[in-house]
């Protein structure tokens, strides 16, 4: 399986930096989800999958789990090994995972399933997960409920193409899978609190289509986000705004037999 010529986008220089920036981190009341429902917990070993930049990392180290870490993608793992120095952090895929046979106690995509969801991803992971594993699927979305935020998400949305996205929802066809049981799903409150630049203007910038845009493309993106916020009476003149999320978080345990 080969990787997604829209996730190029987050190998262009500086791209890992600006994803850092402008990602929002994870509600606190996502911590009881990974202990409850995942079941992390000092020794245990959870693989985050399609890492990233390590954004989700540190809410599993502080369940107290060994934690694993597979990206593909070079600039990103780098600067998941800047950060995390204790974490193994390997090059690999989600059809190809470079760790035994029943190794892990569970799985984790932090933002990532959509990119890679095929019954041999799935099979995979299967592979690699103990009896009773559990996968756990997160995302954080903007909240297009407000309707700045939908102006954005139409923006943003524009410059797509084919990329595989959340919210389309292609990526529930592989469900139900062989292996896996039904998909328990939980939905937490979120936001991302900082200057516009950051949170609005960066968290654009980091979507992988748009980083792989021509120059030209990103400039006029950039002038589009601004002319945006500078209408927006609730964003235009304020240092610091906050963005509305909903966090999505999804377990399916991983049964006898496929």
């Amino acid at each position: 399986m080969s990787i997604h010529h829209a996730a190029e986008g987050y190998d262009q220089h500086g791209v890992a930096d600006t994803y850092a920036r402008g990602r929002p981190d994870y509600p606190q009341a996502l911590d009881a989800w990974l202990r409850d429902t995942l079941g992390l917990h000092n020794g245990a070993t959870v693989l985050d999958l399609g890492a990233g930049t390590g954004k989700f990392t540190p809410r599993l180290l502080a369940t107290g789990a060994r934690v694993l870490a597979v990206e593909p993608v070079q600039a990103m793992r780098e600067k998941l090994h800047a950060t995390y120095a204790h974490v193994q952090a390997l090059d690999g895929r989600a059809d190809a995972i470079p760790l035994p046979d029943a190794s892990l106690d569970a799985v984790v995509c932090a933002q990532s399933f959509h990119w890679f969801a095929t019954p041999q991803a799935l099979a995979e992971i299967r592979r690699v997960l103990k009896p009773g594993g559990r996968l756990g699927l997160v995302w954080n979305m903007r909240d297009n409920s407000v309707p700045w935020v939908a102006r954005l998400d139409a923006l943003v949305n524009h410059y797509e193409g084919d990329t595989p996205r959340y919210y389309t929802g292609a990526w529930r066809q592989v469900f139900p899978s062989p292996g896996f049981g039904p998909l328990q799903q939980a939905h937490f409150g979120n936001g991302h609190t900082g200057s516009p630049d950051t949170v609005i203007a960066d968290r654009v910038r980091s979507t992988s289509f748009i980083a792989s845009l021509p120059a030209a493309d990103r400039d006029t993106v950039d002038a589009q986000v601004r002319a945006l916020i500078d209408s927006e009476p609730l964003l235009a003149g304020k240092a610091e705004v906050t963005v509305p999320y909903t966090t999505a978080a999804y377990c399916a345990v991983k049964t006898e037999t496929p």
